[in-house]
């Protein structure tokens, strides 16, 4: 994580775990010592958005920049322009949850002239087992999609293949063909594998990518 570039873009297909591996990743920065923003660019999808641990996340010490509509009643495609702050200031470590199709990533092309090359990350997650994104060509297609609404480059690859509080090894391990084979055709390095924190301690020690154990902190604990 030290070795990414200080403004990191999450993106990817719904359901794939963007929002969840965002504020986990966020979390271990601030755990670090970083001082830490993110922000919510998903104007799209209602629902497990990263405002909805403003709280939780305010304790950590982190900022969280999201809807210019306060409330969390009030759902509009709105941006608040204090993204721009943490943009520009490089005291901050920040990172962009983007929405999860190529319609929600236009809401971060707005901010394209800002990201200088060799000064941002955007990492694209994939779930292997989403229907949209289980096979290379459907992966990659959708990852161009992204890049040309956003107006970015995607510079690294996370596995993120999960069954929610099922996930077997099996299941990350059958993720990382996937992704493997994305990363080999597009020449993108696979930069982490996130998985549960039971699982990520079984995970071989020799696997492409940075093993990042997660929490759910998105889902609450009734849900599966």
């Amino acid at each position: 994580m030290l070795n990414d570039n200080r403004i990191r873009i999450i993106t990817g297909h719904y359901g794939s775990g963007k929002t969840e591996f965002s504020v986990n990743y966020a979390v271990k920065l601030a755990e670090q010592g970083k001082k830490v923003a993110i922000a919510d660019l998903d104007v799209v999808n209602p629902y497990f958005r990263t405002r909805e641990k403003i709280d939780f996340l305010t304790e950590k010490g982190i900022k969280v920049l999201g809807s210019s509509i306060k409330g969390l009643a009030a759902d509009v495609p709105a941006v608040s322009p204090e993204i721009l702050a943490p943009i520009q200031d490089k005291s901050y470590q920040l990172i962009l949850d983007v929405g999860g199709d190529p319609i929600g990533a236009k809401a971060l092309g707005r901010y394209h002239n800002y990201f200088i090359e060799d000064e941002y990350d955007m990492f694209f997650v994939l779930n292997a087992n989403r229907p949209e994104t289980q096979t290379p060509e459907k992966a990659i297609q959708y990852l161009k999609e992204i890049e040309t609404a956003s107006r970015a480059r995607v510079t690294g690859l996370i596995n993120n293949t999960h069954l929610l509080k099922s996930t077997t090894v099996d299941e990350v391990l059958k993720g990382q063909k996937l992704v493997k084979e994305v990363s080999e055709r597009l020449n993108i390095p696979i930069k982490y594998v996130a998985a549960i924190e039971s699982v990520a301690r079984e995970l071989p020690k020799d696997i492409e990518g940075e093993i990042l154990p997660i929490k759910m902190y998105m889902r609450e604990e009734w849900m599966m």
